[in-house]
Parts: structure tokens; sequence; C-alpha cells
């Protein structure tokens, strides 16, 4: 999902990127979601995370013999608290990039998802050129026809899109020079602008808007095409500081793991009523 506002200071990076490597007796790790990014994770009414990475979590913390504490944390601060020790594991459909590569360690991917634009269902945008159809897309890609429609179709309009995501960095990319971006805190503050005509467009993950649209009861739908591939990098995968090669291996074995067994697929069909498993 999310590449984050992870430009750090050449300073705090160089000293993530050297920091001495020990081996440590994992017991116990912190690790942190959103709890805002249904159903990814979501803030239960007693307080609790819930959602498809907290039941995740737990699947992988029992396979890894490591005793979790699952705490919130603002999404556009992670990566650098991450790497400030406040917790260990960042657990937040975290696309697994190139830039977050030069700062932080992932394991292996749990998932991977498509991202699309959403729109108002009574909107003149709905509909759009590909609605309906996939297409693939690379890192840095231009000339794509179904890309050229929507900018047609989307210029002068204004895309809400949560600050500081993969997502983001793709519609700047695309239609900064033709549209309005608007940046939010959190998707639920986007949507809300959305559903209410204050924005005419959304882009983020396609499995997030589904939910998204249940919340607005019908009112918001998809418009172009969904969008797959490599530009979204190599799927969702959780964070880990680049000196704590012992717990990244760990967590990647337990992933396997619950990959190979159908885990992953039924706790995604549960939340998702997809499968979001990594292609293998």
């Amino acid at each position: 999902m999310k590449i984050a506002a992870i430009l750090l200071s050449s300073a705090v990076a160089l000293s993530a990127l050297v920091a001495p490597v020990s081996a440590k007796d994992w017991k116990t790790a912190t690790i942190t979601l959103e709890g805002a990014y249904a159903p990814w994770n979501m803030t239960n009414a007693d307080g609790t995370l819930g959602g498809f990475e907290p039941e995740l979590a737990k699947v992988l913390c029992e396979r890894a013999k490591i005793e979790c504490t699952l705490v919130a944390s603002d999404w556009d601060g992670m990566i650098p608290a991450l790497n400030a020790g406040k917790f260990d594991v960042i657990m937040d459909a975290l696309s697994i990039t190139e830039e977050r590569k030069q700062i932080i360690d992932f394991t292996v991917p749990y998932a991977a998802t498509p991202a699309a634009f959403a729109t108002a269902k009574d909107s003149p945008l709905a509909n759009a050129a590909g609605t309906g159809a996939i297409i693939k897309m690379t890192p840095g890609q231009t000339g794509v026809k179904e890309i050229d429609a929507l900018k047609e179709a989307f210029k002068g309009k204004t895309i809400g899109i949560q600050a500081a995501t993969v997502y983001a960095k793709f519609v700047y990319d695309n239609f900064g020079e033709i549209a309005q971006i608007r940046e939010y805190k959190t998707g639920a503050d986007r949507d809300l602008d959305l559903q209410n005509g204050r924005i005419d467009l959304g882009f983020d993950d396609a499995v997030y808007f589904n939910s998204a649209f249940e919340t607005a009861g019908g009112a918001l739908a998809f418009t172009g095409p969904e969008i797959i591939g490599p530009i979204w990098g190599e799927g969702e995968g959780l964070g880990i500081r680049k000196a704590d090669t012992d717990l990244r291996d760990k967590f990647s074995e337990a992933i396997k793991s619950a990959l190979a067994d159908g885990t992953v697929k039924n706790l995604s069909m549960k939340w998702f009523k997809v499968d979001v498993s990594p292609q293998q």
C-alpha cells in the first residue's frame, strides 16, 4: 500500500544504515499499526486493534515464538519512529519499494493488492475509460493509454490522497500537472470529503476502498482501471530496522509458512473477500 514520508535527514538515514548488528534473543517485539486503515487494520470500540493484519500478526508471532504487543501510531511518522527504536516492526500495508529499502529492511511480502480511483457513484466522472479493467504498470512507466485517457477526463479536478503513500507519489507523478492534489492524514478523512463532494476523486488501495464503499453506504464507486504490478513494489511486507536481520528472518519464515498452508488466503478472504496472497 503505502510509500512513507520517509525522507529522513541524511544523518538519521546513515545512522540507521550503519547501526551495529548484534544478535538478540527475540522473545518479545512491539508491532505498530495505524489502527485506521480498515480492513487492513482498525481500532475496535473497546480500543483493541482488529482487522486482517492484527489477526495475521497473531499467527506470525505464534509461529516465530515471539510475544508481540500491538500499538497504534500515526502513519506518517512510522519509519522514523521505527529507526528511533520506539517499536520493532511496522505492519500497516507497507509496500516494499526500492526507496524504502534504502532506509529500512523488509520481510518477504504477505500481500499484494491493486490500486484504483474512486468517485461518487452519481458523479460525471463515474465509469471513466477502463472501468472494470486491470492494467499492469512498472515504476516510471509513461505512455500508458489508459492513464492518458484518465488525464483527459480528470483535468482540472481535485484528487484526494493519503499523504506519504506510494499512491500519493503515483498521483503526483501522473496527474500533478493536470489536477489539484489534496493530501489527507488518513484515508477516512479523504473518503468523507469525497462522499460530501468536497473533492472529485480519491486514489488508494482497492481492497481498502471496498471497505470504504460499504461505510459510505454505496455512495462511492470505482472509476477507471485497477492498477497492478511492480509500480507498487514487491507487495506489502513487515518493515524492520536494518540491524535486526534475525527478527526479519524469523518473521519471513513465519510468513512463508502462513502462505504455504493457506492461512493468509483464509484471512484475506475473511477480511477482503478476495485472496491478496502475493503470487509466488
